[in-house]
């Protein structure tokens, strides 16, 4: 990815090496808020009629209304997702040459999120509420409550926050099997989309139907919404695409990075065997999938998840 040299986001929170504190429940975890972009085609920025159509028939299915689309009127409620739990101590704390220059990467990464929303919603007649990156170490205490390190990344909607400790880079890479900047670039990606969700709706629509739901049901909806993350977040790797700051390799890292952190890579990784009915992000082969939708189509249309017959 060819970050060096491009804006840095002014909306990041550097607390590494603070106390972090003790909150309520854990918030969440890498995979579990959203991304949504509004304009169709792979180099267009403003929105057909057919893609608005579509967006405003998910909504509804949703029991949204469509006109609360980009306001954010539904509230912030409790975050949600999965953690990607370590056994390793967290080495985000040590201010490093190398932290120092990962800091730099997230911050170029986030301010690239910042300038395709901010033209997305624009071309909505919109402004786009940016969110916060916090970077911290060992652990943190947020709206969503407390959380560790060995949590991943999350984003919590009660504070339009995304927390991540460093060091899960370092995992991403090793133990993930992940390495490249552009899989790093995905994760951040994956959390702006769950606070885009969070934005129209569609995240506090999830979280308060769960209350009534199964543990099945919650994470076969749970799925759902996390796969269209990662179509979200191939969306944006289109628009990145668009404007020639990709690298030869990059979609290949992300896809990889899909592969490597799908329910059942990591059960088989940390327990041997697969347990299909406790997913609650997807197997590797649906979030590749979903990724490549979205990196392939630029539209949001072709990221309805939560209406597909088949994931």
């Amino acid at each position: 990815m060819k970050w060096r040299g491009r804006r840095q986001s002014s909306n990041v929170e550097d607390q590494r090496g603070g106390s972090g504190g003790f909150g309520g429940g854990l918030g969440g975890g890498f995979g579990s808020s959203r991304r949504v972009r509004l304009p169709v085609g792979r180099r267009t920025g403003g929105m057909s009629l057919g893609t608005l159509i579509i967006v405003g028939i998910v909504l509804m299915f949703l029991g949204i209304n469509p006109l609360t689309l980009l306001t954010g009127s539904l509230g912030d409620l409790g975050g949600s997702g999965t953690s990607y739990t370590t056994d390793e101590p967290s080495t985000g704390g040590r201010t490093t040459a190398q932290n120092d220059e990962m800091k730099q990467f997230v911050s170029v990464v986030l301010a690239e999120t910042e300038d395709t929303w901010g033209r997305i919603f624009s071309a909505a007649g919109q402004s786009y509420p940016k969110p916060t990156l916090v970077l911290f170490s060992n652990r943190i205490s947020s709206a969503c409550g407390y959380a560790s390190a060995a949590s991943g990344p999350f984003y919590c909607p009660g504070d339009r926050k995304l927390y991540i400790d460093l060091s899960f880079y370092d995992e991403l890479k090793r133990r993930f099997q992940a390495p490249g900047d552009f899989a790093q670039a995905y994760v951040i990606a994956h959390e702006v989309g769950h606070h885009i969700q969070n934005l129209i709706g569609v995240l506090p629509e999830f979280n308060r139907r769960r209350q009534a739901m199964s543990q099945d049901e919650a994470n076969a909806y749970s799925v759902r919404v996390e796969l269209q993350a990662d179509c979200f977040a191939g969306i944006w790797a289109n628009d990145a695409e668009s404007r020639s700051i990709l690298d030869v390799g990059d979609i290949d890292e992300a896809l990889n990075a899909a592969t490597q952190i799908g329910d059942d890579a990591i059960q088989k990784r940390t327990q041997g065997y697969v347990v299909p009915e406790s997913f609650n992000h997807g197997s590797s082969t649906q979030r590749k999938h979903w990724f490549r939708v979205g990196y392939e189509s630029g539209d949001v249309g072709a990221c309805d998840t939560l209406n597909a017959r088949s994931l």
